[in-house]
């Protein structure tokens, strides 16, 4: 299993990834109230997951926050999948959140 710390370097970029997909999302048209809101989730769930994070050395604790915000890049991603006539940048914003929290997800497990 990944030592605590660099589960929060892998964290901190896959943040980063998914702060660009929000940031992308407010600056996108035609974006369905569906995606909107599950990457505001996905947003806000980066936030608590960093907390959790920053502040737990428990290992299960760390996996549940993880498996959580990837449920969240799940919906995402789904919503992307869903939605019509989609920016291109805002869809790769999201694919790349979904892809980098998935591949955390199977290296803890």
């Amino acid at each position: 299993m990944m030592q605590a710390n660099e589960i929060r370097q892998r964290f901190t970029k896959i943040e980063e990834t998914i702060h660009q997909a929000a940031a992308t999302c407010e600056r996108s048209d035609n974006v369905s109230d569906d995606l909107k809101s599950s990457i505001a989730e996905l947003d806000q769930g980066s936030e608590r997951a960093r907390q959790e994070l920053q502040q737990s050395q428990d290992q299960k604790s760390i996996l549940q926050c993880v498996d959580d915000l990837e449920a969240l890049g799940d919906r995402a991603r789904d919503a992307c999948q869903r939605s019509d006539n989609i920016d291109e940048a805002l869809k790769n914003a999201v694919m790349k959140a979904h892809q980098e929290l998935s591949e955390l997800k199977h290296q803890l497990h």
